[in-house]
């Protein structure tokens, strides 16, 4: 493993549509996990506000005479005002819809990567699979980031998000198993073999999807009912009209995923013959509602699925999964 200034080279960035984190190690070899919001808010410019935020240490940038505050001050000023957050990214991918997506993008990345160990740093960074409901691909999105990373002195590889929970949960188990990352913006689901992927997608439907429909029904801001998942939900025991409404969609959407990996199989070719159980293995900040796994294997007992599965639990760290499966990768070269 390569070294510079004491330090392993060598990075795992998992690029979330909510949050953005790094899996490196630190000057002890330990791997240490960093991560932010990945989202901005534009405010009004005056010195007022700036001498307030620089009083305060609020993260902010100028750009193009615009003051913009990022990551997790963002989100908590948007619940103040009752605005809603701007995402660099959307569904996924790098937003079409926000002019400054990479300019903030950049930003935010630099913040959490810091400056290469090494010239020329390997830093391996998750992608979505190209996506089983909609036209989407992940083309763009991957060019946008290689350059990003290049650019900030990087050598960017990718890998996608379900394999990455993989490579995180399975090591164990010989890499063989079924890793689902249940993002902001999509779910990303990777069926290995041996570390192989033999079956990998991804579905539009997630974390931003519960959100928006059960804002809708509810007649709130989305940003009110991310707030109200966050502060904690148990899925067994909802309590209120909010709650109720987050639950039945997190019940759909669950469903949704294990019917799409159903119908996977049973229209693959030349698919391995598992010869043991298989663990399921679940990650991403949507997984952490209470109550979630319990449900999840309530809606798996209702479906024939085409392999034996053995164990349905959460990653260890689900938040850090995917960056951690990241940095797997980039350590296994």
């Amino acid at each position: 493993m390569a070294e510079g200034n004491g330090i392993i080279a060598g990075k795992g960035l998992d690029v979330g549509t909510a949050n953005l984190v790094c899996a490196k190690h630190d000057e002890n070899g330990e791997i240490f996990i960093r991560s932010i919001r990945n989202a901005f808010l534009d405010i009004q410019v005056d010195d007022y506000t700036r001498n307030m935020l620089t009083k305060l240490n609020v993260p902010f940038v100028v750009q193009n005479n615009k003051f913009y505050v990022i990551g997790e001050t963002a989100f908590e000023l948007a619940n103040v005002f009752n605005r809603t957050t701007k995402r660099p990214m959307q569904a996924g991918v790098i937003s079409a819809n926000e002019a400054d997506a990479m300019t903030m993008e950049r930003l935010l990345v630099e913040e959490i990567l810091g400056k290469p160990n090494v010239p020329n740093e390997l830093c391996y960074f998750s992608i979505p699979a190209d996506p089983v409901d909609s036209d989407m691909n992940n083309v763009f999105h991957k060019g946008m980031f290689e350059g990003l990373l290049s650019q900030l002195g990087y050598r960017p590889k990718a890998i996608t998000e379900g394999h990455a929970v993989v490579l995180c949960e399975l090591a164990e188990e010989n890499f063989t198993g079924i890793g689902i990352s249940f993002g902001g913006g999509m779910v990303n689901v990777c069926v290995a073999f041996k570390g192989v992927p033999v079956i990998y997608f991804s579905t539009s439907r997630s974390g931003d999807w519960i959100d928006k429909n059960a804002a809708a029904v509810t007649g709130n801001q989305v940003s009110r009912i991310t707030a109200i998942k966050e502060k904690g939900v148990d899925m067994t025991n909802p309590i209120g009209k909010e709650q109720e409404a987050i639950v039945i969609y997190y019940r759909n959407l669950i469903s949704y995923t294990l019917g799409h990996i159903t119908n996977k199989f049973a229209t693959g070719k030349q698919l391995p013959v598992f010869p043991e159980k298989v663990s399921i293995v679940c990650s991403g900040g949507t997984t952490l509602i209470g109550g979630f796994i319990e449900v999840f294997k309530q809606e798996f007992k209702k479906l024939t699925f085409p392999i034996d599965i053995g164990e349905i639990r959460h990653a260890n760290e689900p938040l850090d999964a995917v960056a951690y499966g990241c940095l797997v990768a980039a350590m296994s070269e």
